[in-house]
């Protein structure tokens, strides 16, 4: 209890509330009461920390759907999915797996893209070269490249048309909330192209096992419980999560 007291403290101070409702509210023996209330303040360094503070937050808020929609997880999970869908093992691996699969294989892709938004942006920032917009800048031009390799120019060309923008010159001249959705876009068609690769050589297992059940008089057998393990011993011969992986990854160049 004592703990959280000190921290509501602390984010107090920064607010700009004065000191003894603080000391008042951390000692139990104290009359003082914590006040929070919208006062005036001598220096905008109060106001900038709050705002800085109000910023960070409503950032890591929007931390997952960064990830999902503005990275290569969106393509790798959606693959992984299918690829149990048409092995027939609907939950294995579980979807623990799946998901922790595709979030390292999601860092081991974009590691070059995050290592120079870190030298080209976090670090003058925290030095303080730049500032607040000119490190923004700087951290969206490496995403805007990686995007824009991914991106396919039909669907950037639709949500141009959508916007209503003047047309641009070039893919750099295209604004970020405009290239945002026509990525995603894109990866989803990808990963439903590559989906559909995969699919093909088990719905050949199941089709054939199921025609030949059918020739032999066993309708009430599930043609999936027969074809389950040579679908599973095709995967293992064939080195399936080698040539799967290495495929999705190197689909992003």
């Amino acid at each position: 209890m004592r703990f959280v007291v000190i921290a509501s403290c602390l984010l107090v101070v920064l607010a700009g509330v004065p000191d003894t409702a603080c000391w008042g509210a951390a000692n139990p023996g104290g009359m003082s009461l914590l006040n929070i209330g919208l006062d005036k303040t001598g220096s905008n360094d109060q106001v900038s920390v709050v705002l800085q503070i109000f910023l960070l937050l409503t950032v890591l808020s929007l931390a997952p759907a960064i990830l999902i929609t503005l990275t290569s997880f969106t393509r790798i999970v959606i693959v992984l999915s299918l690829l149990r869908r048409a092995l027939g093992t609907m939950q294995s691996p579980p979807n623990q797996i799946v998901i922790g699969l595709s979030l390292f294989l999601t860092i081991f892709i974009m590691t070059p893209v995050w290592t120079e938004v870190n030298e080209n942006a976090i670090q003058p920032y925290m030095e303080k070269q730049i500032t607040n917009e000119q490190a923004l800048d700087a951290a969206i031009i490496p995403l805007r490249k990686f995007m824009i390799k991914q991106t396919r120019e039909k669907d950037m060309a639709l949500f141009v048309d959508i916007a209503g923008v003047k047309r641009p010159k070039n893919v750099e001249d295209v604004p970020t909330m405009v290239l945002i959705p026509s990525f995603i876009i894109s990866e989803l068609k990808t990963a439903f192209q590559i989906g559909m690769l995969l699919y093909v050589p088990f719905l050949v297992i199941d089709m054939v096992v199921a025609s030949v059940l059918l020739s032999m008089g066993m309708m009430m057998l599930p043609p999936v419980m027969v074809s389950l393990p040579f679908k599973l011993m095709l995967f293992v011969l064939a080195d399936g999560w080698y040539l799967i992986v290495g495929s999705v990854v190197k689909s992003f160049g």
